[in-house]
């Protein structure tokens, strides 16, 4: 029992820090990574450029850290030891009140296959091992600035409604026959831009500067990845899908109205 409080009681000092920092002008970053050196290494240029840093070295003390504290950003290794990163990236995409913390994670495999993983869990943009501590910098600078941006915006944009499927901006939420969807963040942007604009065919191009934005490191390979996960979730045939459509050496397209 004592341990117990202790251990709430450095909680909610932690929780009272990170709230004090972000009055401040500070962002809160949560840095997972088994590795001590690179977790130092990240932490210590990270505090450099006026970061407030929390880390952890196993995917289970993060994941309780991640659901205890409001972070603007989280950086995560895939290989971890207790919960890896794409299982832990899953479980923070399923918390409502993470559902939009933008998430970078670090891999030193160089697949293409896994890297799609990364993304398919629910990460923002992926970085190989070894990386330059610029280029670190920059995609995290990059997911920031996203991440401002879209809460500067005021939700101005009208419910879609097509057949069975609804979709509302400004609650963030889906549904198929009353039936909530569980979206990541990307994946509700980019079913937002088709569905309010049916009929019109996006390359994948177009579909990465609307989803991820001009600054961004992810590929077209990813519209793909995001499209397939999308049909799997609001199609009753994903093979043959009602809502979204492939536009053959083009991109894709949400059914006319």
């Amino acid at each position: 029992m004592t341990f117990r409080w202790h251990r709430e009681t450095a909680s909610q000092r932690r929780l009272e820090a990170a709230t004090l920092m972000r009055m401040q002008g500070k962002e809160h970053v949560l840095v997972v990574e088994d590795d001590e050196h690179i977790r130092e290494l990240v932490a210590l240029h990270l505090g450099l450029e006026g970061f407030d840093v929390v880390a952890a070295g196993n995917g289970t003390e993060g994941l309780r850290l991640a659901r205890s504290e409001p972070f603007d950003l989280m950086i995560l290794d895939v290989m971890l030891p207790g919960l890896d990163g794409i299982t832990m990236t899953r479980a923070i995409r399923r918390e409502p009140q993470l559902r939009d913390v933008p998430i970078l994670m670090l891999t030193a495999r160089r697949e293409e296959s896994d890297k799609v993983d990364g993304l398919e869990s629910g990460a923002d943009d992926y970085l190989t091992k070894p990386f330059g501590i610029r280029e670190f910098m920059a995609r995290v600078r990059a997911l920031l600035r996203r991440r401002r941006s879209t809460a500067k915006e005021t939700p101005l944009q009208a419910p879609v409604t097509a057949g069975a499927l609804h979709v509302d901006p400004a609650r963030r939420l889906a549904r198929i026959d009353e039936r909530e969807v569980e979206l990541t963040a990307h994946e509700f942007d980019l079913l937002y831009v088709l569905a309010s604009n049916p009929g019109i065919v996006f390359s994948r191009d177009a579909l990465v500067q609307r989803v991820w934005g001009s600054d961004t490191h992810i590929t077209e390979r990813s519209v793909d990845t995001l499209i397939k996960r999308l049909r799997k979730k609001i199609e009753n045939d994903p093979a043959e899908p009602r809502y979204i459509s492939t536009v053959w050496g083009t991109g894709y397209k949400f059914a006319d109205a």
